[in-house]
């Protein structure tokens, strides 16, 4: 019998893993390599892993997680997940195997939905990113675009504003920006395009160009895309979890949610900024929730 079931190897399940190592409980970390940060070379913003690549965090993680025999780390995805009538849960694996648990985290992370621009994904993670706390400093003062089909771009493109003076912001086709908007970043010296996008050019990842429909072409070197997150699984809509309005699943101050027994950490309960520190905190607090109730419990 399992004392906790982890869903997830990215960093949310990773400190949850160490932490539950450390309070001796019997857990099991599913990891099938799925990590919507596959695509990204450096990871910033986490103090004394500036620059860290995913897989480098990855494999110092687990270092530290050998250390704890009470924790087991499986490569095999998750197929099904389900709670019996006396409330404890069950996992099913890939290969038909069911592993039962008292708790359970989810920390799957979310998937994103890019525009659907031709070439957006081969410059995604080179020179087009998603988080300016992450890849702000790497392009700083050089020619930039804001791709943005929603109204988050006008948020977006204040926060770049900081890193580079020389952007300009395309909705692909899409009017999601006030008059007015476009006045304030008129005399930011921002344009704003509404034109659609018939395809960016460029070569080994690296942007050079934007192409219009009308054929009208901007050289830029690189910039930021809005994307659009969602739930990869079914997961916790199965056994009911509540969602918020960013798809993410609601979890109290310990990382559970309102089905008993069963917690969310990192993005998949997304209500922030998707940093690598944060969701690691989120482990920490998951796994600390975990604990406690299962302490509660035997006593």
């Amino acid at each position: 019998m399992l004392e906790c079931i982890i869903i997830g190897g990215g960093p949310a399940g990773l400190n949850a893993a160490l932490v539950l190592g450390r309070a001796r409980r019997q857990t099991v970390l599913f990891d099938n390599n799925d990590a919507r940060n596959k695509v990204t070379h450096e990871s910033h913003g986490f103090i004394t892993r500036d620059g860290v690549t995913p897989k480098e965090f990855r494999e110092a993680a687990h270092n530290d997680i050998r250390k704890y025999p009470s924790v087991k780390i499986k490569k095999e995805t998750i197929i099904e997940v389900y709670k019996e009538e006396n409330g404890l849960i069950n996992v099913k694996t890939a290969d038909g195997q069911i592993i039962t648990s008292k708790k359970l985290i989810f920390a799957t992370g979310l998937k994103e939905r890019l525009p659907n621009i031709e070439g957006v994904r081969a410059f995604y993670g080179k020179s087009l990113f998603s988080c300016p706390y992450c890849d702000g400093w790497e392009q700083r003062d050089q020619p930039l675009v804001l791709i943005s089909e929603n109204a988050h771009a006008v948020h977006m493109a204040k926060m770049i504003y900081q890193w580079s003076k020389d952007l300009i912001i395309c909705t692909n086709g899409n009017k999601t920006i006030s008059d007015e908007d476009k006045l304030v970043f008129e005399r930011k010296g921002i344009l704003v395009r509404e034109e659609k996008i018939a395809r960016l050019h460029g070569t080994d990842g690296k942007l050079e160009k934007i192409i219009f429909e009308d054929g009208h072409e901007i050289s830029k070197t690189g910039g930021f895309v809005t994307t659009e997150l969602y739930q990869g699984n079914q997961f916790g809509a199965s056994l009911g979890c509540a969602l918020n309005e960013s798809d993410g699943i609601i979890v109290d101050t310990l990382g559970k949610t309102n089905i008993n027994g069963v917690f969310a950490a990192g993005d998949t309960s997304f209500s922030g900024p998707s940093q690598l520190i944060i969701a690691a905190s989120e482990g920490v607090r998951a796994a600390a929730g975990v604990n406690s109730e299962l302490t509660m419990e035997e006593f």
